[in-house]
């Protein structure tokens, strides 16, 4: 069974080209920025906290000129990234190994969401990992979560892939698609 940021990877990678402009909303330790660079023709990844974007660039090396680290936070997207998105991710909570009072907090993620959504071009997707059990998460969860289905379906399609029979918050993924105009 594949476990929630590998289906991440997966869904992402069905719609990834070399022409593709994708965006890692949370950096972090620079895996997402590392598997978005190897197939898109553009990335822009975030983060707030400087280690975030030391461990990015070390983990990229010197190969990937096509990504913009950027030490700024996600809900500030729309002032980086003026060209249609196709691809983006998040990975909600916090850098693991770093100081867990930092993390991602809902005003932001949903205004980030928000500028990603009106960019994503038609067939574009949107990957979400939720990871709640620290303190402010589970408000993070719920607000993302009502955001998110109450995207129109005509326009959307919002799915989530997750563990049901875990314990300890186990983290989960929603994945959104933007529908070409008169999809079902």
């Amino acid at each position: 069974m594949r476990k929630p940021l590998e289906q991440a990877h997966d869904f992402l990678a069905e719609i990834l080209t070399p022409k593709s402009v994708a965006v890692d909303a949370t950096m972090g330790q620079g895996f997402d920025t590392l598997f978005l660079a190897q197939r898109a023709g553009r990335v822009y990844a975030f983060d707030i906290q400087e280690q975030a974007l030391a461990m990015t660039q070390k983990r990229l090396g010197q190969q990937f000129t096509q990504v913009k680290l950027i030490h700024d936070s996600h809900e500030r997207v729309a002032d980086y990234v003026k060209e249609p998105i196709n691809a983006a991710i998040f990975n909600l909570g916090y850098l693991p190994r770093a100081d867990k009072s930092v993390i991602t907090r809902p005003e932001t993620t949903l205004a980030a969401l928000e500028q990603i959504l009106l960019r994503l071009v038609a067939g574009g997707r949107l990957s979400v990992m939720v990871y709640y059990g620290h303190e402010g998460g589970l408000e993070e969860k719920n607000r993302v979560l009502d955001f998110l289905s109450q995207l129109p379906q005509e326009d959307f399609s919002v799915m989530s892939y997750q563990a049901l029979n875990q314990i300890n918050c186990p983290p989960f993924l929603v994945m959104v698609e933007k529908l070409a105009k008169g999809s079902d």
